[in-house]
């Protein structure tokens, strides 16, 4: 059965980012669906409720981390989120060519993975 996934971008930077995971979830095998993206903040007033009801909906967060996430309050935001339900989440590096930084909100030792497909599989499959 497919992983639900929330995406988690920082969507004044890395908007391209989320385009690319959305077409991997189309893959033939691959092991996850997007069941929503991240809100941007000057949509709603509301956006925190709504992020925080599709994010309990979900089996996961993914975390695209780029080289300004670490600036994107609304990125920490989710991720917050994400710690206090109870959803599991896991960061990507967006950008193999340039540090990639990950959200304030993310503990200590969470870690930021390579983007690969294989990665990917592990990683919706708990290897984290």
């Amino acid at each position: 059965m497919k992983k639900r996934a929330f995406i988690s971008f920082d969507y004044d930077h890395d908007s391209d980012l989320k385009v690319l995971l959305v077409g991997q979830a189309k893959n033939p095998d691959t092991p996850f669906e997007i069941a929503d993206f991240s809100i941007k903040e000057a949509i709603a007033v509301d956006w925190k409720s709504k992020a925080r009801t599709r994010i309990k909906g979900c089996d996961v967060v993914v975390v695209i981390c780029g080289e300004w996430t670490h600036t994107a309050s609304g990125v920490s935001a989710e991720v917050e989120m994400a710690q206090g339900e109870g959803v599991p989440y896991f960061s990507l590096a967006g950008r193999s060519e340039r540090i990639c930084q990950k959200p304030t909100s993310a503990y200590y030792n969470d870690k930021v993975y390579k983007w690969t497909w294989d990665n990917l599989k592990l990683l919706f499959n708990g290897a984290r």
